[in-house]
């Protein structure tokens, strides 16, 4: 089953979109550059706890769909539990794809 979310995730990381690793994501999330958050539903409860936290706090959307090796399969990059996309029209269209349950 191929989705259209991970399939934008891995375009938004070849152009350079991306924030990956907790600590970046969390500034960028606080510097008000991330547009949406990836949290791997698999992830550990202090990191989960830290970014559910920081994204309802800044009001930025949380997508906590896919696990660990969901996202690390997108990104092409080992072990990815968090990250964020910096680009308004790629975290557009994937809350939107996200609504449409696609």
């Amino acid at each position: 089953m191929t989705d259209r979310i991970l399939n934008l995730l891995g375009l938004a990381k070849r152009a350079g979109m991306l924030t990956t690793g907790e600590e970046k994501t969390i500034e960028s999330i606080q510097r008000n550059r991330a547009k949406a958050v990836f949290l791997a539903s698999d992830a550990g409860s202090s990191t989960a706890k830290k970014v559910r936290d920081k994204c309802n706090y800044y009001e930025i959307p949380l997508i906590d769909d896919y696990t660990n090796e969901a996202l690390s399969s997108a990104t092409g990059a080992p072990n990815r539990v968090v990250l964020s996309v910096t680009d308004t029209g790629f975290s557009r269209k994937m809350l939107q794809l996200k609504e449409k349950g696609k």
